[in-house]
Order: C-alpha cells, then sequence, then structure tokens
C-alpha cells in the first residue's frame, strides 16, 4: 500500500503546476463548483497510476488542480463509495495520496437525508461531527507508523476552528446553515422510515453514504477537516417521499452555488 501511494503521490507531483495544502472533495449533484476554479489542470482518474474509477452517474471521476478564491487546490470529482464494491483502503486511497504530496487542510461535501426535524430540504448543514456505521473499518488491519498513528484520537474530526470561520462566511452573506451528526451508512438503498427513526435516535441529524471513511483517514493522517453536506430529503415521520438519486442531484446542483461561496470564501481564510 505505501509503494501504491507513494508512487502515485510522485506522478502527481509531476503533472499537477502548483504546491496546493487544501483538497477538496466533492460529492453527487456537487461537482459544479469546479466550474469556479481558475487555472485548472484536469487529470482523470483512469490516467492515474493505481488510482480506482468512480462508477456513479454524478461523479464525472477526474482530479482537479487550480486555483479557488486566488488559492491553489486539488479538488476531487467524484468519489468513491463502498457500495461500489471497493474496499475501505481503496475509497480512502486518494486521501492517502492527497497527504502524500503535501495536503494539510480536507473539505469535504455531501448529499445527505436530513432527520432533524427543523431541517427542511435545501439546507446546507456544517458537521460538526459523525458515527461511523459502515461494517468495515478504513484503518482495519496493520497500521503503518509513516501514515499515523494505531489508535487516532476522534474528539475534533471536524476543525473547531474551519467550524467557526464557515458560520460567520455564513453570517455575513446571509446564507442559512444548520449543524449536525453526519451518520456514515454502506448503501446504496436509501433509508427506511424505520432507519430514520433509528439513526435519529442514535444522534444522527443527517445520513449519507460516504465522507466518514476519507474524514477518519484524513484525522490518521493529522489533516485539519471541514465537513458540508447538503440535504436533499428528509427522513421525517409526516415528511418522507419517495427519493430518486436523480432528484439528490437536482437539488444538490440548485444549492450548490451556496456551498460554493462558502467553500471558496473558507479556502481563502485556512
Amino acid at each position: 500500500m505505501l509503494q501504491k501511494i507513494y508512487e502515485t503521490a510522485e506522478y502527481l507531483k509531476k503533472v499537477i503546476p502548483s504546491q496546493p495544502r487544501t483538497g477538496i472533495i466533492l460529492g453527487t449533484g456537487l461537482g459544479n463548483l469546479v466550474s469556479q476554479i481558475t487555472d485548472k489542470t484536469e487529470i482523470p482518474y483512469d490516467t492515474i497510476p493505481n488510482f480506482p474509477i468512480s462508477t456513479v452517474e454524478g461523479h464525472s471521476g477526474k482530479l482537479i488542480a487550480g486555483k479557488l478564491g486566488g488559492v491553489d487546490i486539488l479538488a476531487m470529482q467524484g468519489r468513491f463509495h463502498y457500495y461500489e464494491g471497493y474496499d475501505m483502503k481503496t475509497v480512502t486511497f486518494p486521501v492517502r495520496v492527497m497527504k502524500a504530496i503535501g495536503i494539510e487542510n480536507l473539505l469535504v461535501s455531501n448529499a445527505s437525508g436530513g432527520m432533524n426535524p427543523t431541517f427542511e430540504i435545501g439546507d446546507l448543514m456544517l458537521i460538526t461531527d459523525h458515527i461511523n456505521c459502515f461494517p468495515e473499518h478504513p484503518l482495519r488491519g496493520k497500521n503503518y507508523d509513516e501514515l499515523g498513528t494505531r489508535f487516532p484520537d476522534m474528539s475534533e474530526a471536524y476543525n473547531k476552528e474551519f467550524l467557526d470561520k464557515a458560520r460567520k462566511i455564513a453570517k455575513e452573506h446571509n446564507i442559512k446553515v444548520v449543524e449536525g451528526v453526519y451518520v456514515g451508512t454502506s448503501g446504496p438503498t436509501f433509508e427506511t422510515p424505520a432507519e430514520y427513526r433509528r439513526f435519529g435516535l442514535m444522534g444522527g441529524d443527517a445520513v449519507g453514504m460516504s465522507t466518514v471513511p476519507e474524514v477518519i483517514v484524513a484525522v490518521h493522517s493529522k489533516m485539519k477537516v471541514f465537513g458540508i453536506s447538503i440535504v436533499t430529503d428528509l427522513g421525517v415521520f409526516g415528511k418522507i417521499v419517495e427519493v430518486t438519486h436523480e432528484e439528490v442531484q437536482q437539488i444538490g446542483n440548485s444549492v450548490q452555488p451556496k456551498m460554493t461561496l462558502i467553500m471558496s470564501e473558507l479556502v481563502k481564510q485556512i
């Protein structure tokens, strides 16, 4: 694994014209943020040594190096999911590579189902914590000290300073944000009403099929993490309706300009 990480990192160092310190992972329906990136160098996943390929509609499958808000960044347009059949080491491989090329800050986004009864479709949720309900842990197996400690502390998985900055940015631009705990599950089915109730009772405010593995590996790698989720459907009693992947994409696209503004302003400040 170490050899693959370093091999991929060395390749990317040669093709990326800058030295970004911030990485961004874009989820379902959120890929339009790349339209705000300038001086772009696009690298399709299938041209990168050892990189998996995204199989999900709405995930374009390329790395984009460039500037957001005038700051050098590296963005993943399309991520990898456990439900695609990948193991967790593969799902989180890009985060390992980001660390190896010098990324220090990781900004993650996703689409989620809201369980908090105060949430509405289209809300932006700042992720304050998460609950891991995946059946496989990304740190399972031999630990390599070069990558991080055997037992990483998770008491502040989502950086408090970044959260404070995001709150201020949202307030300054009159963007409504909510906050909450994200529950990560394997998917690919959307949740049943009973599952929504279960996750809510556990302390979750929104649920989705990504993010948690990447954040765990980022924390293991000593990165600072910020997470934001677009509430694309509701798992609240009386508000549960049939939902499709296409609808999730549409709602994500409609709200993403607000998320893009928060992300781009945050990148400038960190």
